[in-house]
């Protein structure tokens, strides 16, 4: 079956993230010298737009919700009426939990989603989905709901949002069970797509943290991946990734001392070569995908060095990147709700997911209008 994401989509997502990325770049720099082991940031180097673009669509999105959530005194629900016809209306949002077919012997206690619908009246396509891949230096240490402080939030926004959790190193994954896992789940989305139509698989993104950043840049280059690779033959494949906190460059965190990468994997980049080619993130750059990497500064388990390098790689290849360094954020507090960086990094999400070309071409032409 042919990726969700066809040519059509792909260009129009290429086009609109390309975009969004020309803002944030635009808006700020986002360069770091020094050998590579610290950042030489001394403030927030994460770039924003203007207080009216980051707004705007989700403003357009919590009214509709907010306006549709209280009945009427008819029993009608008043707010604005979205373009098209109404095929999903809610008061709240609604979460609810999806297991997902994977090839072989299925662990129900694991592989699972949580979908959240945003409230109010939604028409065919209208609602952008984020899919969430946790971290947890792919071990059974965490799990998804370290993610779910994002998601409440981005639903909140008025987005649709797919947490996914997975097997992992200790619980039945490792290599190669945890990435065909999060290929399975992501595969899924067609299927949820059928089920919801008010959201939007024409522009896809995927975030994921720490361990599921690498996940994430990895499900974004599946389409290209060879017969015999691992992920072959994706039936969804995102047309946009943030990273938050990433490994993205394996073989240099394998031989920098993160043995987490080597229980993943199964072995060193010399034990496993073609492993590491499969999956690490720089070696499977696709110039086709706008990529943004977000990095704490006080960062001491996956080095800032990582995303520096990737993003680095990608734009020295001609793609379209962006790195913006957090202030004194260190790996955990990314994802941490209490994060004076919280808000910000939701808005670099918002941005990245809901990416109109007509709004951000004409904003990105006046950087910080």
């Amino acid at each position: 079956m042919e990726p969700l994401r066809n040519s059509r989509a792909r260009a129009a997502g290429v086009v609109a993230a390309g975009a969004v990325l020309a803002l944030l770049i635009s808006s700020c720099s986002s360069d770091g010298s020094g050998d590579g082991t610290e950042p030489s940031a001394t403030g927030s180097m994460s770039a924003t737009a203007s207080p009216s673009e980051t707004s705007s669509a989700t403003e357009s999105r919590a009214a509709t919700a907010s306006a549709s959530a209280s009945p009427g005194p008819s029993g009608t629900t008043p707010g604005a009426t979205p373009t098209g016809p109404v095929v999903a209306e809610r008061d709240e949002p609604l979460v609810q939990r999806v297991s997902y077919p994977v090839r072989g012997t299925a662990d129900p206690s694991q592989n699972w989603g949580d979908l959240y619908l945003p409230a109010g009246k939604h028409a065919e396509k209208s609602v952008p989905l984020v899919v969430l891949i946790h971290g947890g230096s792919w071990q059974d240490q965490a799990g998804a709901k370290d993610f779910e402080s994002y998601a409440e939030s981005l639903v909140d926004r008025g987005m649709a949002v797919y947490n996914i959790e997975y097997r992992r190193v200790g619980s039945g994954g490792g290599w190669p069970t945890t990435f065909t896992d999060v290929a399975s789940a992501l595969d899924f989305v067609p299927e949820l797509s059928r089920q919801h139509p008010e959201f939007t698989t024409d522009d896809e993104l995927v975030v994921g943290h720490s361990a599921g950043a690498q996940l994430a840049m990895w499900s974004g280059t599946r389409d290209s991946a060879e017969e015999h690779e691992l992920g072959a033959h994706p039936k969804f494949v995102p047309t946009r990734v943030v990273s938050l906190a990433g490994p993205l460059d394996m073989v240099y965190a394998a031989e920098h001392g993160d043995d987490r990468i080597e229980k993943v994997l199964g072995g060193t980049p010399q034990q496993v070569p073609e492993r590491y080619s499969d999956v690490d993130p720089i070696q499977n750059i696709d110039t086709t995908l706008p990529v943004v990497a977000i990095h704490g500064t006080k960062d001491t388990t996956v080095a800032p060095e990582n995303s520096r390098r990737y993003i680095d790689a990608v734009t020295q290849q001609g793609g379209q990147g962006s790195l913006h360094l957090m202030d004194g954020e260190d790996h955990g507090s990314l994802i941490d709700a209490k994060s004076s960086h919280y808000d910000e990094i939701l808005d670099l999400i918002d941005q990245t997911a809901d990416a109109p070309v007509e709004r951000v071409a004409s904003a990105s032409a006046t950087p910080g209008g």
